[in-house]
């Protein structure tokens, strides 16, 4: 086996302290602070980054690598790949074959409706409650957008991290989904050529791994009214799962910087293969002596690409993995090869230490380059930013020299948002980068990192036109009469996409982040502190990217009909009652697991991240009076304990009984029960009913009149990784492991959740995650990803039938004896007394993540992570 990437990022089988005690909120209303959620949890993560940082994880030995990335959207894509990858490496072509095998399912009756295509404001005035980032200033909200792309005819194109790509035809807004034919949904580039066609890489590429894997790069000769289909695929299958960082044009070449080294194809002749420019370790590539090697996926990540717009023919490949490997550095040709470059580059550093994400932009006359350049030394000692700067060739070629003109200190002094020790400028900079140069003036310039930045002389000097929210500054109040007090609506945080076009004669910057999309004129107002006044959401519903980790049903007693709320990645716990026609938002941060009570939906659980589960009985609904009167919150912290020694998964499971949902089983290393449903108001009141042992934590559980079904992993990522079923009573009775041999039945992978049936305890259903041994190199993948037990789990039946080779993630017992399953590509069921899958309805190729049906039972609710909520009735389910 092959030594790790010097820095990788460690997949810990605990969650990292630092991120874990940032929830660990206090439950009391005595000591309560007055700042929002937001900033507290922010100033939490800084202390905690601040002790971390070039520290040792207390779960790792000396040979494992430093876990400083202390930080929820490393961990929480870690972990989400980890349940598609282990026990080893996915093959490419898996998810490519499972949507052409699902696509050749027979269907069920009746069609999916969409319930969260409507607004989605974060500010919501209703919401204005203790764990709740109301009145932050982002205002309308959806899922994250990797990508952006826009011409000068008022044409947008939106590319969705797991939701595709959308298109507006009016300068934003008024949105239509033009790849929902593609059989991956993840975007990793849009770019838009000299000749007026629409490029598309799929695959996500935030450098975290391979949690969003696509399946090639696609064009659109008319993009104007195309959409994308598998015939407009570009080349072969050379770029089938894999991630797709850019795409850059030059020499009548398109250039793909991927998570498999860098390829060329010719833009002219669409035809023939990719060809593999530069891979710097072509052993760990596919098909290579050391393709199975766990470290394999972080041994050829290109970054970026830049092209000399005086001579096609230089070119600078950026290439490297963010955490640190020997390989990183910048590439050039010298005599056909390709060598790295150790001198010459000016401020750019050449040092592997010092080179990690990149990412370049060059100005439109050829005068000048721009770099954001990650430091892997800087995110490994450094626990303020991860910035190693931003740099200008002023020469415009890519090989320089390069003059630094912005580091992290000096965009913090710029009145940006984030300019405490432990989370600055940069802090994330391995995820959020962008870069755009003005057409028209070569010193104009965009920068975005988790905020957005302009300057308008080449870098002598920076505004944050789009802070990271407003809580900080004087303006800012939680009166909800007010977006946002007295300040300017700003854009959410974490930048990954940017473009500038025209609409009707006029220029504007649109920006791409993790609460979906933005634009204001290119040469847009400031305020007197930079920030800017005229940012406009274009997420206006018609626009559904939201990524959703969970749902839940309730009676809604105020208005009739039920009330919906959801987790969702890095947009808190929406909320829609049954007379809404805009969602709110209660709860802030991420949105884990929900639980919300079939008889009332204003009572709620929802888990942040790592078990840090706050609860309401009142939908979370506050004037923010919390903030002069702690008495009036409404919103209480009830985190097992197991949130605070950070042992639980980002995404931690919490369910009810299904006879008792007063009784809810929560799972971290312990399996922890309380008995006081929505009426708990403390974490002390969970009990350890089970302990898994030290380095497992649970992946799934499951209730049912007292007992209870643990699934776990540990260690849950491919070195070494194991799994396994713990079964018991509620009150810590009876527990034992079941067995499960690596070669057995139930495969060797990730155990991704169980249906009881709500008739007989004993009668569970078993779901399985990631591919089988066809397409996954570990030891004990199998085959199969739904099984049966009939007798408490003792053995296990695998009921896959015609089931395609798709990683399943939830199932649930319909109210007549049906088995739905939620799998990364849609949903699939099973009749009463059926043998035979069928595929439910129609839905693009996104990961649904959870299911759970109305209280009567009648409606089923699929969670995606990428396209929202959707409902169908479950008698047409036949």
């Amino acid at each position: 086996m092959s030594q790790t990437p010097r820095r990788r990022r460690w997949f810990t089988v605990c969650a990292i302290t630092a991120s874990a005690a940032l929830v660990a909120i206090p439950s009391s209303a005595a000591g309560r602070s007055a700042s929002p959620f937001g900033v507290r949890a922010l100033d939490q993560l800084a202390k905690e980054r601040t002790q971390s940082v070039g520290a040792m994880s207390p779960h790792l030995s000396a040979d494992d690598d430093g876990g400083n990335e202390a930080d929820e959207i490393a961990e929480g894509a870690d972990q989400y790949a980890e349940a598609r990858t282990s026990p080893g490496i996915v093959a490419p072509g898996a998810y490519g074959a499972a949507w052409g095998d699902l696509a050749k399912l027979k269907s069920t009756g009746g069609d999916w409706r969409n319930i969260t295509d409507l607004p989605y404001n974060s500010d919501d005035p209703r919401y204005r409650d203790y764990d709740s980032n109301s009145s932050g200033g982002s205002g309308n909200v959806t899922g994250r957008m990797a990508a952006v792309a826009a011409d000068d005819d008022g044409y947008v194109y939106a590319g969705s991290a797991g939701g595709g790509v959308w298109r507006s035809h009016t300068g934003g807004g008024d949105w239509q989904p033009i790849s929902d034919d593609l059989p991956s949904q993840s975007t990793g580039a849009l770019a838009v050529d000299d000749g007026g066609r629409l490029w598309l890489g799929t695959g996500e590429a935030t450098t975290n791994s391979d949690a969003y894997l696509g399946s090639g790069v696609y064009v659109l000769a008319h993009p104007h009214h195309q959409r994308f289909s598998r015939r407009t695929r570009v080349g072969g299958d050379e770029l089938e799962s894999t991630t797709i960082h850019e795409l850059r044009f030059g020499g009548g070449k398109v250039w793909a910087a991927t998570s498999r080294g860098v390829w060329s194809h010719s833009t002219s002749n669409l035809d023939g293969p990719w060809k593999l420019e530069f891979a710097p370790n072509p052993d760990y590539l596919p098909n290579g002596p050391k393709a199975g090697d766990p470290a394999a996926a972080y041994k050829n990540i290109a970054n970026d690409i830049a092209i000399d717009p005086k001579d096609p023919g230089k070119v600078v490949l950026a290439v490297g993995w963010r955490s640190g490997d020997d390989y990183n550095g910048f590439y050039t040709k010298v005599d056909g090869a390709w060598t790295r470059i150790t001198s010459g580059l000016g401020d750019l550093p050449a040092d592997p230490d010092d080179v990690g994400n990149v990412t370049f932009a060059r100005s439109a006359d050829g005068s000048r380059y721009y770099a954001i350049d990650q430091s892997p030394e800087q995110l490994e000692t450094n626990p303020d930013s991860g910035l190693e700067g931003i740099f200008v060739s002023e020469s415009g070629s890519p090989t320089g020299p390069w003059t630094k003109i912005a580091d992290y200190k000096g965009l913090a002094a710029d009145n940006s948002a984030l300019n405490s020790e432990g989370y600055m400028p940069g802090v994330q900079a391995w995820y959020n980068q962008f870069l755009a140069v003005d057409p028209s003036d070569a010193r104009h310039v965009y920068a975005g990192l988790e905020e957005v930045y302009e300057t308008k002389d080449g870098g002598s000097t920076w505004s944050t036109v789009g802070p990271y929210w407003n809580f900080t500054f004087p303006c800012w109040s939680i009166d909800p009469a007010k977006q946002t007090g007295d300040c300017n609506q700003t854009t959410h945080s974490d930048q990954h996409g940017v473009a500038i076009g025209s609409y009707h004669g006029k220029s504007f910057v649109y920006v791409g982040n993790d609460g979906g999309i933005y634009k204001r004129p290119l040469d847009g107002s400031q305020d007197a502190s930079g920030h800017a006044t005229d940012w406009t959401s274009l997420n206006d519903g018609t626009i559904d990217t939201l990524e959703y980790y969970s749902v839940g049903i309730g009676k809604d007693l105020d208005h009739g009909g039920v009330s919906v709320t959801g987790g969702l990645q890095d947009n808190g716990q929406s909320i829609l009652r049954s007379n809404d026609t805009v969602m709110g938002s209660n709860f802030g941060g991420d949105g884990g697991d929900t639980l919300t009570d079939p008889a009332n939906g204003c009572n709620i659980a929802q888990e942040y991240v790592y078990l840090a589960v706050q609860v309401t009985q009142n939908c979370a609904v506050n004037d923010g009076s919390w903030e002069s009167d702690p008495s009036k919150v409404t919103s209480y912290s009830v985190a097992p304990p197991d949130n605070a020694t950070g042992e639980a998964r980002f995404i931690a499971p919490l369910t009810a009984d299904l006879k008792d949902s007063d009784t809810w089983v929560a799972g971290g290393r312990h399996i922890w029960v309380q008995y006081h449903g929505y009426a708990i108001r403390s974490g002390s009141e969970w009990t350890s009913a089970h302990d898994l042992g030290k380095g497992r934590t649970a992946t799934a559980v499951a209730a049912s009149g007292g007992k209870v079904y643990a699934a776990w992993c540990g260690p849950c990522d491919s070195v070494g990784f194991a799994r396994g079923i713990a079964v018991g009573n509620a009150d810590g009775t009876g527990w034992h492991d079941i067995n499960l041999p690596v070669d057995g039945t139930v495969p060797n992978r990730y155990l991704s959740g169980f249906a009881v049936d709500p008739h007989d305890a004993d009668h569970v259903y078993l779901t399985v995650n990631g591919f089988s041994r066809h397409w996954t190199e570990g030891p004990g993948a199998g085959d199969g990803h739904v099984f049966e037990s009939t007798d408490g789990g003792t053995t296990w039946k695998d009921i896959s039938g015609n089931l395609p080779d798709v990683p399943a993630d939830s199932a649930l017992v319909t109210a007549d004896g049906g088995l739905a399953v939620a799998t990364d590509l849609g949903v699939v069921h099973r009749a009463p007394g059926s043998t035979t899958w069928k595929r439910v309805g129609d839905l693009p190729a996104v990961a649904v993540l959870q299911l759970k049906t109305s209280p009567d039972g009648g409606t089923l609710y699929a969670a995606t992570h990428g396209r929202g909520i959707y409902t169908i009735e479950v008698r047409k389910l036949h």
